[in-house]
C-alpha cells in the first residue's frame, strides 16, 4: 500500500501546527542547470528556516512519495540525468514501479495537502498553452488546484503560455485568485501583465483569513497568491518581448507542438537572454519563498490555523 514518507522534522512540526511550506522538486530536477540547481534547493530551504519555517521538499524517491527531501535526495534529485517528471497521473505508476521522480505544481501540491501542509511556494503555474483552440493544451496545475485545499505562491504564469485563457480557466474552476500588494497580474519575468486581479491583499494575516474562510465555507480548490517579481529583477521589457516574438515564430517554423513548445521556448529564453532569464527565474522563486513563509507563520498564528493531526500517510 502506497504511503508518504514524512521526514521527522515535517511530521514534528505539522503535529504541533508550526508553519510549513512546501517546495517542488521539478524546479531542482528540470529548471535550473547544475550545479546551480542544488545551491538554490539549499538556499530556498535556508530562507525558510531563517523565518522559522519548516521546509518541505517534495519528490518521489524509489517509488516512496517524500514529503521534506534530506541531503542526499536533494543531491539526487538534482544530479540525476534525465530524472522523470511527475505531475498527479503518473504517481500510481511511479510508485508501483519503484521509480524516482520530480514532482510538478500540481503533484507538489496534492502531496503536500495529503500531508497536512497548508502552504506552497513555487515559481510560475502552468496553465494554458498559445493555440489551445487546436491542441487542447492544458496543464495539469490547474484542475488539480480546482480540487486540492493548499495556498500556492506563484509570481504568475509564464508569458510562454496564454495569460488570459488561464485566468479564466481559473475562474472557471473556481479557484481563487489573490494579487499580493497589486493589482495586476504578474507574468512572472515581467512585474505585470494587461490582465487586472479582481482581489489584492497587502497582509499575510489577510492571506490566512481568506484560508480559514475558504475551510469554513468547505471550498476544496487551492488559493494563489500572484506575488510579482521586484521590478529590479524582472527582464527588460523590450528584450522580454523580441525574444518571446523570435521563439514564438521559430517555434511555428519548426512545426512544434504539444509538450515539445514549451522546452523549446524556454530554452530559447536562456540562450537569448544570455542568461538574464535564469537570474529573473532565482529571484522569483526565492520572492515567492519569502512570501510564503510569512503566509505560513500568519496561518500558525491563526485562531482557526492548522489542524495539529498526524500527516496523512495512506
Amino acid at each position: 500500500m502506497l504511503k508518504l514518507v514524512v521526514a521527522d522534522e515535517v511530521r514534528a512540526a505539522v503535529e504541533a501546527g508550526r508553519p510549513v511550506v512546501a517546495l517542488e522538486s521539478t524546479l531542482i530536477a528540470h529548471g535550473l542547470p547544475r550545479p546551480r540547481n542544488l545551491e538554490v534547493a539549499a538556499d530556498l530551504e535556508t530562507l525558510l528556516r531563517d523565518r522559522g519555517v519548516t521546509p518541505a521538499t517534495i519528490a518521489m524517491i524509489d517509488g516512496a512519495p517524500t514529503i521534506g527531501l534530506d541531503a542526499i535526495e536533494l543531491t539526487r534529485i538534482a544530479n540525476t540525468p534525465n530524472v522523470a517528471k511527475l505531475s498527479v497521473r503518473d504517481l500510481p505508476v511511479a510508485s508501483a514501479l519503484g521509480r524516482t521522480g520530480a514532482t510538478t505544481v500540481a503533484s507538489t501540491s496534492l502531496l503536500a495537502a495529503r500531508a497536512g501542509i497548508s502552504v506552497f511556494a513555487t515559481g510560475g503555474l502552468g496553465g494554458v498553452h498559445r493555440g489551445w483552440a487546436d491542441s487542447a493544451d492544458e496543464s495539469a496545475d490547474l484542475v488539480t488546484l480546482a480540487g486540492t485545499p493548499i495556498t500556492v505562491v506563484c509570481a504568475g504564469v509564464k508569458s510562454i503560455l496564454d495569460v488570459g485563457a488561464t485566468l479564466e480557466r481559473l475562474e472557471t474552476l473556481g479557484v481563487p485568485l489573490l494579487g499580493w500588494r497589486t493589482s495586476t497580474f504578474p507574468g512572472f519575468y515581467l512585474s505585470r501583465t494587461e490582465f487586472v486581479v479582481d482581489w489584492r491583499v497587502d497582509a499575510a494575516a489577510d492571506v490566512a483569513t481568506v484560508m480559514a474562510d475558504a475551510r469554513a465555507l468547505g471550498l476544496r480548490a487551492a488559493v494563489v497568491v500572484a506575488n510579482p517579481v521586484p521590478e529590479a529583477d524582472q527582464l527588460d521589457q523590450e528584450l522580454h518581448d523580441r525574444v518571446l516574438d523570435e521563439a514564438l515564430t521559430q517555434a511555428a517554423r519548426r512545426g512544434l507542438r504539444g509538450k515539445a513548445v514549451t522546452p523549446f521556448l524556454l530554452a530559447t529564453f536562456h540562450r537569448e537572454t544570455a542568461g538574464a532569464s535564469l537570474e529573473t527565474n532565482i529571484a522569483v522563486v526565492r520572492n515567492n519563498v519569502t512570501v510564503a513563509a510569512d503566509i505560513a507563520v500568519a496561518w500558525s498564528a491563526h485562531p482557526t490555523g492548522p489542524d495539529q493531526t498526524s500527516p496523512d500517510q495512506t
